[in-house]
């Protein structure tokens, strides 16, 4: 496994929590990296992304505000900062790594993906 997530757990709504997503056995400081997201029965869904140099960020809409993306290019990391967190976004969250520096909400360019790490909301 390439890329590792973790940080997920069960919490409040309007708690906060951060992911982590490290990467391993290569570097990804030259690739977008992003947070994609899969909630029981439905599609995975695009949640965030920051371009290489973390000069960029792109957010769903449904995050926008309350979620922010970074990285640590030194420590092939990177992180989600999940605030006033709401029941809908229960879901499996998945880091990935673009093939491409620039951000992307396209899932299709991303090829490098970690194992997901669940996060559970309850109201």
């Amino acid at each position: 496994v390439q890329l590792q997530a973790s940080g997920g757990g069960p919490v409040q709504a309007g708690d906060s929590l951060r992911l982590s997503c490290v990467a391993s056995r290569r570097t990804f400081s030259n690739n977008a990296l992003a947070w994609f997201r899969q909630a029981p029965g439905k599609e995975r869904e695009f949640v965030a992304s920051i371009d290489y140099r973390s000069s960029t960020t792109k957010y769903a809409d449904s995050v926008k505000a309350r979620f922010i993306i970074s990285r640590e290019n030194a420590k092939n990391t990177v992180y989600l900062q999940m605030n006033s967190l709401k029941p809908e976004d229960t879901a499996a969250y998945y880091c990935a790594a673009s093939l491409y520096s620039s951000v992307s909400t396209d899932s299709g360019n991303y090829r490098c993906w970690g194992h997901g790490t669940l996060v559970t909301v309850s109201s």
